[in-house]
């Protein structure tokens, strides 16, 4: 199912159609952001924005807003509910990261909405400490993907280290501290094997990455598998047509040609190098043959899995949101 399909069977407020999902408009959502202040500034979302995502205050105000506003009530529901349930059980634990995962294809604007949402919460009135963990750290060092010949399927769920990430987040929920979270250098495109991020009992973690979302296979013996989304407590997906993802893809590649590929420590920097018609050849290359099939077969059916969907237009904005039914 693609992107439009999935949308034009989703509940809107107006609406008799089966869904999971309530289906709002932009401009409907953004009147949930109630008299919740934007405490952010355009320098700051200047800042946090990735490359190739014209993200302004507006859109931030209209969106991101309620969405934090929102999630502030996840989180205190989720609070209450713990206790509770130690009181039922007798137990005396401390209550663990409400841990938030975030998925969607590449240049769909991931790490502009994780950064945001971060910032956005850090300062809610309780001032709780955030943590972002992405899943690059978890992708294999390139010397094992090379051994495995699996470089041209970097991002596909067989390139990462599931056990090492389900390891983490267990450690999250068990509620240890000092956790450590591996980093990837993106300029030299592999694992940074000296240097970690400590998680040390944070009041919420968001952790970003392209399959985030990735459902079990079916045991036949009925064994527990766990999988990276059940630690989650919430869930987004940011979500656009595949056209729009493509086209913003090749834009992005084709403006960091001259711009990180042109670092001589770039992995990259044989692409700025080429020529512009032999860059954009590449760029749709490696579209076709990796981004794709990866967004198609891995990706996007993940999609209705999470808790909220965010559906990009082709001006990069969010038009549509979908969240699903209590």
């Amino acid at each position: 199912m693609d992107s439009s399909d999935f949308w034009s069977v989703l509940q809107s407020a107006h609406s008799d159609v089966v869904s999971p999902y309530h289906r709002f408009s932009a401009k409907r959502w953004a009147a949930f952001s109630g008299d919740t202040p934007l405490t952010l500034t355009q320098p700051e979302i200047d800042q946090l924005r990735s490359l190739g995502d014209p993200i302004n205050l507006d859109e931030v105000g209209q969106i991101y807003l309620p969405v934090s506003r929102m999630l502030s009530s996840h989180v205190e529901a989720t609070r209450t509910l713990f206790v509770q349930r130690q009181r039922f059980l007798s137990m005396n634990t401390a209550k663990t990261p409400f841990i938030i995962g975030i998925a969607g294809s590449v240049a769909v604007g991931k790490s502009t909405a994780a950064r945001l949402l971060r910032l956005l919460m850090t300062r809610w009135p309780s001032s709780p400490r955030v943590d972002l963990v992405t899943t690059d750290g978890f992708l294999l060092p390139n010397a094992v993907l090379e051994q495995r010949d699996l470089m041209n399927r970097k991002g596909f769920p067989k390139s990462y280290d599931g056990a090492a990430i389900l390891r983490f987040l267990s450690d999250i929920k068990a509620g240890k501290r000092d956790v450590r979270a591996p980093l990837y250098d993106h300029l030299t495109y592999d694992i940074m094997s000296d240097k970690h991020q400590i998680i040390d009992q944070p009041d919420i973690l968001i952790v970003e990455g392209l399959n985030v979302l990735q459902p079990r296979s079916l045991s036949k013996d009925g064994m527990v598998v766990p999988v990276v989304s059940d630690f989650f407590d919430f869930s987004l997906y940011l979500d656009a047509d595949e056209t729009d993802i493509h086209r913003w893809y090749v834009a992005r590649f084709m403006k960091l040609r001259k711009t990180a590929f042109a670092d001589p420590k770039s992995y990259f920097h044989r692409y700025s190098e080429l020529t512009e018609k032999e860059a954009l050849d590449r760029a749709e290359h490696l579209w076709r043959s990796i981004n794709l099939p990866n967004l198609r077969n891995n990706i996007m059916p993940t999609r209705p899995r999470a808790d909220l969907v965010l559906r990009k237009g082709t001006k990069h904005r969010i038009e549509d949101i979908a969240l699903r039914k209590l």
